[in-house]
């Protein structure tokens, strides 16, 4: 009776594997001095990863139980939320007036994200140029500027609204400076890091034809990361819509003033109402904001 084929072609693969195990083992010795480190049971790396891991677990319960949590809370705490969502349904405005008011207060928070990011946007144009190794060769400048972003976006929005409200009062101005001086920062960090990819045959290009530094930046740099900018403002644009919702809870102007006083009467049912307005336009914007980075930017490749 003949042999199968896939026993017969594994036999010499097979013979291999054990004249190379042979080998191996005759020659342990002389591998385990010469690899001390591999053959070690606990290597000094795995030591480290574990002694770290151990810290993160420590840290990371200490935590939990400085904070109080508590699942008995949590699970406790289910029936009252179950409670609210029954109270939400049906998820209603209650009159027109009130309809209207909300869709005015709506488009007030979807303008004050829209101006507080163009204004952020704006200030941070320049910062990003100051802020490249590849713009400014001065390490004093290039320091001072990244110094000085890092420390804005250091500072969340709501901070920064509860500031401006202080100084300005209460309202949508208030809401607009404190996006425009969150997203300064963080715009203008990002900027700088686009800029300092960008390709240098452009620039050396126009340098060559007996272009000044200012050419440069304008015919080399800024045709690169001009689509890119775009498409980072847009993307703030989008996540401001629902940072505008937040600092409208502390007088900030729009929508998020509404929300905060409805939950404040314990009207559930505007609240739901509210919070189903806020989703659809942050649906909408979302749709919108990628369909125009994608026509700036192009379609991202698919990973096939």
């Amino acid at each position: 009776m003949n042999a199968p084929s896939s026993l017969v072609r594994s036999t010499p693969s097979r013979d291999r594997v054990s004249r190379l195990r042979e080998d191996a083992l005759r020659d342990l010795p002389q591998l385990r001095a010469r690899h001390a480190d591999a053959f070690r049971r606990v290597s000094r790396n795995g030591a480290l990863g574990v002694m770290l891991a151990a810290v993160l677990l420590a840290i990371f319960i200490y935590g939990f139980a400085e904070l109080g949590f508590s699942f008995a809370k949590m699970i406790a705490g289910l029936d009252q939320l179950g409670t609210f969502v029954v109270l939400m349904w049906p998820p209603t405005p209650g009159t027109m007036s009130r309809f209207l008011l909300f869709m005015h207060a709506l488009g007030e928070t979807v303008a004050i994200a829209a101006l507080g990011t163009v204004l952020a946007a704006c200030i941070a144009l320049p910062f990003g140029f100051l802020a490249a190794k590849n713009v400014v060769a001065n390490r004093i400048v290039h320091f001072l500027s990244r110094r000085l972003l890092d420390t804005v976006r250091g500072v969340d929005t709501l901070i920064w609204a509860l500031l401006w409200v202080n100084v300005v009062g209460l309202g949508p101005f208030a809401g607009v400076l404190a996006i425009m001086c969150s997203d300064a920062g963080a715009l203008g960090k990002l900027f700088s890091e686009a800029i300092e990819t960008a390709s240098r045959r452009p620039v050396e290009g126009v340098m060559s034809a007996g272009g000044g530094r200012l050419a440069a930046v304008r015919f080399g740099i800024l045709p690169q990361v001009l689509p890119v900018f775009a498409s980072q403002v847009l993307y703030f644009f989008e996540s401001n819509t629902r940072s505008a919702t937040i600092i409208g809870i502390v007088g900030a102007g729009g929508i998020g003033l509404h929300l905060s006083e409805q939950i404040r009467t314990l009207e559930w049912q505007h609240v739901a109402f509210l919070v189903i307005l806020i989703l659809a336009t942050v649906a909408i914007i979302d749709t919108l904001s990628t369909r125009l980075r994608t026509a700036i930017i192009g379609a991202r490749p698919t990973a096939v």
